[in-house]
């Protein structure tokens, strides 16, 4: 059966992991290796299911010929790389000349094979027929960037299987493989020393001048697997460098993150001060945002201060500091008006916008890296944070594979008349689930915010009129259907932003100016 579990970002608490990825790289190495072992039961599902394909040609592991040469490559490759590092130790009973030869001749086929599917372009686009450059997406640039094994041919097949899901055009930087077991070797020096390979470096440029770039509101950054360490890498140069309204233009969306961090800071102190001290209280900046006009999306858009409002007309506005809410009273009908149209946002104070992470208990690369960093306890609040909300799904499709097993699970694709794919379904198991909290696993999970710190959440709560216990960041309301909610449980749907954003859809948001302060 589903279940899928929700985290806010770490809050940190009691003793259980003792290291980060700001310790020595030899130290970090020792805990990948030993944890690589620990799950190593769960390796079978970076392939598995292999079947059903809902995906059609865009599923890695579908019946094309495309893809069957892809693995029939990799299969070589690791046979190749597996009989290289096995007879490494047998160097020693070789002359040194014998030996340099037999390596050259090695890396030079490896290479060859790789060319095979790497081809030689580092950035690509996304088919215009999945989604043509629309004037209403002119001012968002999406950009992906790729996991492990990934050649040419199955990085065209994500950023077109995204661009039909969320319709719009898709720039893929392209992590080249080198082969399976390259690649993860690959992932422990980049994960542990630090190192920056080429399409990291490529992926931090093209970001960079997005951002700068004044066409661009919105920055999209999507990662699977081990793109999850480049992009990381990637965030932590451009926190290094940027200015704080360019950052907050930029929103990262993740499925099976193998890195061990991800950094957003706090803009300001005070704020990290009142997270550590009451984590579960509520932080709002001192006024609602008026005249934000409504956008087509999808979903209902609220005001909070409508809900909030009492009989006598009076509403709730929130100290910045998230003491208890004092009462102000509206009585002109201007006041009202705005009323009605307002928004009240976080004062969570972020750099970057938006941080969602997805992930299956299943999946190998998912265990190895995000959710072996976000369900266990930090032995000091001063260690560095995986931040970002992450959605935990258990699931007999919970494979590792980025079309195949999380697209297919999260955003299923609909079909035409004709049996055509016509773009993302609007209803799915995965984002019609019951949200449930984050309880203690197999590694004691961290104490982190409640599944309260949602934009949903905070419109339940103004339903029933009552104030929610808790730390709570909020972004409006999200809700499709009045009636999926009456029994008090949160869906995903109701938490995910990225789900606003399928078929060309988009969530409701601030004025550019003043989106520096809905950060979470």
């Amino acid at each position: 059966m589903d279940r899928t579990e929700f985290f806010g970002s770490q809050v940190g608490g009691e003793s259980v992991i003792n290291y980060s990825y700001t310790d020595m790289p030899w130290k970090l190495m020792m805990w990948d290796i030993r944890y690589f072992f620990t799950f190593s039961w769960a390796l079978p599902w970076v392939l598995w299911p292999v079947r059903p394909c809902d995906g059609g040609h865009f599923d890695e592991l579908a019946f094309t010929q495309q893809n069957m040469w892809c693995i029939f490559i990799h299969s070589i490759l690791m046979v190749l790389q597996l009989f290289f590092i096995l007879t490494l130790p047998l160097a020693l009973l070789f002359p040194v000349w014998m030996v340099a030869l037999g390596m050259l001749a090695f890396f030079t086929l490896n290479r060859l094979l790789c060319l095979g599917l790497n081809g030689s372009t580092i950035t690509f686009e996304s088919d215009p027929k999945y989604a043509p450059a629309l004037e209403e997406h002119a001012h968002e640039q999406w950009i992906f960037l790729n996991g492990v094994a990934v050649g040419e041919t199955w990085l065209k097949s994500n950023i077109n299987r995204l661009a039909l899901t969320f319709k719009r055009p898709i720039i893929g930087v392209h992590n080249r493989t080198t082969g399976i077991i390259f690649d993860v070797v690959e992932c422990l020096i980049q994960r542990n020393f630090g190192y920056a390979t080429s399409d990291i470096r490529a992926a931090y440029k093209i970001i960079k001048e997005k951002l700068y770039n004044p066409q661009y509101t919105k920055v999209i950054f999507i990662l699977h697997s081990q793109g999850g360490i480049e992009g990381g890498l990637v965030l932590d140069w451009l926190l290094q460098e940027l200015p704080q309204d360019l950052l907050s233009k930029l929103e990262v969306y993740t499925f099976g993150n193998a890195s061990n961090h991800f950094n957003n800071p706090h803009r300001h102190v005070d704020a990290q001060v009142a997270e550590r001290k009451l984590p579960r209280v509520n932080t709002l900046i001192p006024t609602t945002i008026t005249e934000i006009p409504l956008t087509d999306s999808p979903v209902e858009t609220h005001s909070l201060a409508s809900r909030r409002r009492l009989s006598n007309g009076s509403a709730y506005s929130f100290e910045a500091n998230g003491r208890v809410p004092t009462l102000t009273t509206s009585t002109s009908k201007e006041t009202s008006t705005s009323r009605a149209t307002a928004y009240t946002v976080p004062a969570s104070d972020r750099a970057i916008a938006h941080v969602e992470h997805y992930a299956h208990t299943t999946d190998f690369v998912a265990l190895w890296g995000i959710l072996h960093f976000v369900r266990n306890e930090r032995a000091s609040p001063e260690m560095p944070r995986y931040i970002g909300r992450v959605f935990s799904r258990t699931s007999p499709r919970g494979g590792h594979q980025f079309c195949q097993h999380y697209l297919n699970g999260m955003f299923p694709l609909a079909r035409d008349a004709k049996g055509e794919f016509v773009g993302c379904a609007d209803r799915n198991d995965f984002m019609n689930s019951t949200v449930e909290v984050a309880e203690k696993g197999s590694e004691k999970d961290d104490l982190r915010e409640a599944p309260e710190n949602s934009w949903s959440l905070m419109e339940l709560a103004g339903r029933q009129a009552s104030i929610i216990k808790g730390g709570v960041e909020v972004h409006g309301s999200f809700y499709e259907d009045k009636d999926e909610i009456n029994d008090g449980k949160v869906r995903v749907k109701d938490l995910s932003r990225l789900w606003q954003y399928r078929n060309g859809r988009s969530p409701p948001d601030l004025p550019r100016e003043l989106r520096r302060m809905t950060v979470e």
